[in-house]
């Protein structure tokens, strides 16, 4: 058996390495290192893959986030709704903006950020809602947007851990998430779904002004050389990154499948346990693109999460625990405006999740080894 990795990169590239290896020779022998052809190329292939009118790239998933709030224009004090339970990076961003963030609970099955919530935190001051992917399930869009329009309020969908994943609406059309909202960012951070060797993010939307006004902020402000039309940040997806998006790109509903195929095998091997809550959004004949984990994570009844973790680390199994601390009792962002009972699955769910290694490139008997860790751990307390 080979060693168990929680992402196993070097086997995926192995995959594709002449391709890879090809797209980064030619950004060298061309020394278009920013904003070079190769930038362009991939910004117009995501477009056709997503289905969305504008895709910006830029550095990192952050400052993709921030950067479609500072494009919509919020100011200081305008309040954001987000979920308690996900990475920091979204609520990091609405602080740095000087914006209010305002952390609502998650839905205890999807783990996405619960739309009643949403409804009981709107104020006068609320001007977006930011959606997050979870793991990789997309978040209650048709709701969300129905109440953004009720309330004249933007939508921002973090799409960090979902790229590829399709929102089927009510009416049984389905849409990719990130093309969804007014605007919408993404990471290519290595890890990632679709991940670069490096940093690298961007932006989605379908509005034309919007985007343009994001094309100057990712460049310092600047549509025309040296004048600066709004003020701006440096933050431009370099080539070499955007040669290995675009090497990776047409290999992403593979690589999706590929994990759907893995959380499958899991489920199936934990199926009915009482003390194991597997992951919603799998269709047992693959034949829903919904979920794209991005994580396998389970919710244990029961168990003692933390010593199971000790136990898979001694057997050499990698795990995460995404995410160990609520957001609203993290030092950064406590706020005294926060009720301990508005936040109860939050804080259950922090106790309770654990995520098992998650790639393309997992093969049958790292997963039998996996589960029947886990399942021997548990049977025998």
């Amino acid at each position: 058996m080979k060693k168990i990795q929680m992402v196993d990169l070097q086997s995926q590239y192995a995959k594709i390495k002449n391709v890879v290896d090809a797209s980064i020779t030619e950004v060298m022998d061309s020394a278009a290192y920013i904003n070079g052809p190769i930038v362009h190329q991939f910004q117009k292939n995501l477009e056709n893959y997503l289905g969305v009118k504008h895709v910006i790239p830029c550095a990192n998933g952050t400052d993709a986030l921030q950067i479609a709030m500072m494009g919509l224009g919020l100011k200081p004090g305008d309040e954001v709704i987000t979920a308690d339970f996900t990475f920091a990076a979204t609520v990091e961003v609405i602080a740095l903006l000087q914006l209010t963030p305002v952390l609502v609970d998650v839905d205890p099955v999807t783990f996405n950020i619960d739309v009643n919530a949403i409804k009981k935190a709107i104020t006068p001051k609320t001007k977006a809602i930011v959606p997050v992917h979870l793991f990789g399930l997309p978040a209650e869009m048709d709701e969300i947007m129905a109440l953004a329009k009720e309330h004249n309020l933007y939508v921002i969908e973090d799409n960090a851990q979902a790229i590829g994943a399709s929102y089927k609406h009510k009416d049984g059309s389905k849409t990719k998430v990130g093309a969804i909202g007014h605007v919408a960012s993404t990471s290519f951070f290595p890890s990632k779904n679709l991940g670069c060797y490096g940093d690298g993010g961007a932006i989605f939307t379908n509005d034309d002004d919007l985007a343009h006004k994001i094309r100057g902020i990712v460049n310092h402000g600047m549509y025309e050389r040296y004048h600066h039309d709004v003020v701006g940040v440096n933050s431009r997806l370099d080539s070499i990154q955007a040669a290995v998006l675009d090497a990776k790109l047409p290999h992403l509903d593979t690589y999706n499948k590929a994990r759907r195929a893995a959380a499958r095998k899991y489920s199936e091997a934990f199926k009915n346990h009482p003390n194991i809550i597997t992951p919603t959004g799998l269709d047992p004949n693959d034949a829903d693109d919904s979920h794209v984990f991005h994580q396998y994570t389970l919710n244990l009844k029961g168990v003692d999460r933390d010593a199971l973790v000790a136990h898979l680390q001694s057997k050499n199994i990698p795990c995460g625990v995404y995410y160990p601390i609520p957001l609203h009792k993290q030092k950064a962002y406590t706020d005294p405006r926060y009720n301990e009972a508005d936040f109860p699955v939050t804080n259950e769910l922090v106790k309770s999740v654990i995520s098992l290694p998650m790639h393309t490139e997992l093969e049958d008997d790292q997963i039998d080894f996996i589960t029947s860790t886990v399942l021997d751990f548990i049977a025998s307390k």
